[in-house]
């Protein structure tokens, strides 16, 4: 431990470059500690995480509750297998299903988990409540969606990155454009085959993209008139992210499946999970599905410390709050600066659009050039750069974030 200790930034990176598998590519700044909205390198250089391991770390780094929770827990008990009960999971569950007004949860460990989960409950569904054939069944999905990297999500992507040479695909889905009424009315009407519509109330990885106002409610009625399951794929939107518990939440809809994980656990510990009421859940028997750590002990209390954290901090009125600030002060730099053509987001989740082709190097040399003044952010489809902060961020910090971005900036 004191030979790793004492590693450079740069021996840390060669050390993953060598043995590690190169399927990510990061920004080169190597972290060793965390707390609340900064993090520090190797070196001690301190900065504001302007990421929060996308948008897993709402609450702060090593949030001292959290912490707690977690730590208490393994030296109890850390894990059974669901081969047995454990004393956490059925608190968990009541909570989690109390807070978020369903009748079940399905506890899974990571959020592609919890979305193949949501897929394989809507195909079941299909088959012995709705009464379509087997192996018919459609799911509706929206272009430049991103919900994980498993074989079958990847089927349903168009970004070429994501599939090339991983082929053959799952079929069962159909694509649409995100933000378009007409063309899922048009879908729905035509196939009665379709047994949900999957999607996320705001487009994260595509680069934030907020759709209209009353997208999401006038979705969530055409999956009424046409009994269609609408899947809610909260995984990176939920957990007060956007300014409410749910992004859905600020149409009023209620999701008849809801897809949760990353802030689940204060980016603590692996945590997901889907929850759904009885007249859905209730198609999963003994065997259908599972997986050896989700819903173990640590993750049952590491989530409700988590989401405890949330209501008590008001977490999500922070983030509406912060967030009005963020994007007014941007969106009026913009209108000084070519270089940023827009600013755009909810709560906390936001991204600035830079005037730049998407192959262009211009954003992610914005962000090297902002590692260096001091704040952590990443590129997203070439041009864009998302903002997200833990959500524990006070405005003092933020109009410091805020100057160093317009600095960084107007320097290109």
């Amino acid at each position: 431990m004191a030979v790793l200790d004492q590693l450079t930034s740069q021996q840390a990176i060669d050390l993953e470059n060598k043995y590690g598998a190169h399927n990510y590519h990061p920004l080169p700044v190597v972290l060793s500690k965390g707390e609340g909205v900064y993090v520090w390198d190797v070196e001690g250089k301190k900065y504001y995480d302007f990421l929060s391991a996308y948008s897993a770390v709402n609450q702060g780094h090593c949030h001292p509750k959290i912490v707690d929770a977690m730590t208490q827990q393994a030296q109890t008990l850390t894990l059974t297998s669901r081969a047995f009960y454990n004393d956490k999971l059925g608190e968990y569950e009541k909570f989690a299903t109390e807070l978020f007004g369903f009748d079940k949860l399905l506890p899974m460990n990571t959020g592609a988990e919890a979305v193949e989960t949501a897929l394989k409950l809507c195909r079941k569904w299909a088959y012995e409540v709705k009464g379509i054939e087997e192996n018919k069944a459609q799911i509706v999905v929206c272009e430049n969606n991103f919900h994980g990297r498993t074989t079958t999500i990847i089927s349903f992507s168009n970004d070429p990155v994501a599939r090339k040479n991983f082929g053959p695909f799952t079929n069962g889905f159909i694509k649409i454009e995100y933000d378009n009424l007409t063309a899922l009315e048009e879908t729905l009407k035509s196939d009665s085959d379709i047994a949900g519509f999957l999607v996320e109330p705001i487009q994260g990885e595509a680069g934030v993209y907020v759709p209209s106002e009353g997208y999401l409610a006038s979705a969530k009625a055409l999956c009424e008139k046409y009994n269609v399951l609408f899947i809610a794929d909260e995984v990176q939107t939920g957990i007060a992210r956007t300014g409410r518990m749910l992004a859905v939440d600020h149409e009023n809809v209620k999701p008849d499946v809801l897809i949760l994980g990353k802030a689940l656990s204060g980016g603590a510990y692996p945590v997901s999970g889907v929850l759904a009421n009885d007249s859905i859940m209730n198609v999963i028997k003994p065997g259908n599905h599972g997986s050896t750590f989700g819903g173990n002990p640590i993750a049952a209390a590491v989530a409700i410390a988590a989401l405890n954290v949330v209501k008590d901090e008001s977490l999500a009125d922070n983030a509406e709050e912060m967030g009005q600030i963020f994007r007014r002060e941007l969106a009026s730099f913009a209108l000084t600066n070519d270089l940023v053509e827009s600013v755009r987001g909810k709560g906390l989740l936001n991204a600035i659009l830079i005037n730049d082709t998407e192959d262009s190097s211009t954003a992610w040399d914005i962000c090297m050039k902002l590692r260096d003044n001091g704040l952590l952010a990443k590129p997203t489809h070439g041009n864009i750069i998302r903002f997200a902060p833990p959500l524990v961020i006070n405005e003092e910090q933020l109009m410091d974030c805020i100057s160093i971005i317009k600095k960084t900036i107007i320097e290109f």
